[in-house]
């Protein structure tokens, strides 16, 4: 497989190799020793999750609290999303920005988004499953979120009526989570992923 870091730091973009024949398919979407070499660490695996959701709904921007935060590995097993990352570590050179990647059944691409950074997606298609591996298992009082159609943070969703959850709908802004100090310290991402190198 191909692991290639993305324009954010900490998010990398994995392509696997596809082998497939008349009969179906065959890959490996997750390796624990290439990613570790990749991203300076292996993933603490804590817990696994899947997620079903039908055409237009959008879900973020997710993070949670570091330590221990959450990194996250994602892929699409059936039909496509858009999925974004999110720099939302206060100090950050790319604090503000995301980037986009397309997750799909036919590519079969994936994503490492590492603790700190804000993760959210939109359902290109109905019944959009996500599956992913998480470092942290979910903390409720330690889980935020920052509101997605936020015009400073410019997420171009590429659905035409984006549908989300209350929670989300009520999710502050860029801008309001920044000056409440909700948000991440880029610092203290920077040392927390340090500590997990140093670890290996």
């Amino acid at each position: 497989m191909d692991i290639a870091p993305l324009s954010i730091a900490g998010a990398w973009e994995i392509t696997p190799q596809l082998h497939g024949d008349p009969r179906g398919l065959f890959t490996e979407w997750y390796r624990f020793d290439q990613l570790a070499e990749a991203v300076g660490h292996p993933l603490d695996l804590r817990q696994g999750n899947l997620s079903v959701s039908a055409a237009g709904v959008v879900r973020g921007i997710h993070f949670a609290d570091v330590p221990p935060s959450q990194a996250k590995y994602v892929t699409c097993t059936r039909g496509a999303v858009l999925d974004v990352i999110a720099d939302i570590r206060v100090g950050s050179p790319t604090f503000g920005q995301w980037q986009g990647v397309r997750l799909d059944e036919d590519t079969r691409k994936a994503v490492y988004i590492a603790e700190g950074l804000g993760h959210g997606f939109a359902a290109l298609t109905d019944d959009a499953t996500l599956t992913y591996l998480c470092s942290a298992t979910y903390s409720p009082g330690h889980e935020h979120g920052v509101y997605p159609l936020d015009a400073e943070l410019g997420i171009d969703w590429q659905v035409e009526v984006p549908q989300l959850s209350e929670r989300d709908t009520k999710s502050p802004s860029l801008s309001e989570a920044r000056d409440s100090g909700l948000l991440p310290d880029y610092a203290t991402c920077v040392a927390y992923t340090e500590s997990l190198r140093q670890q290996r």
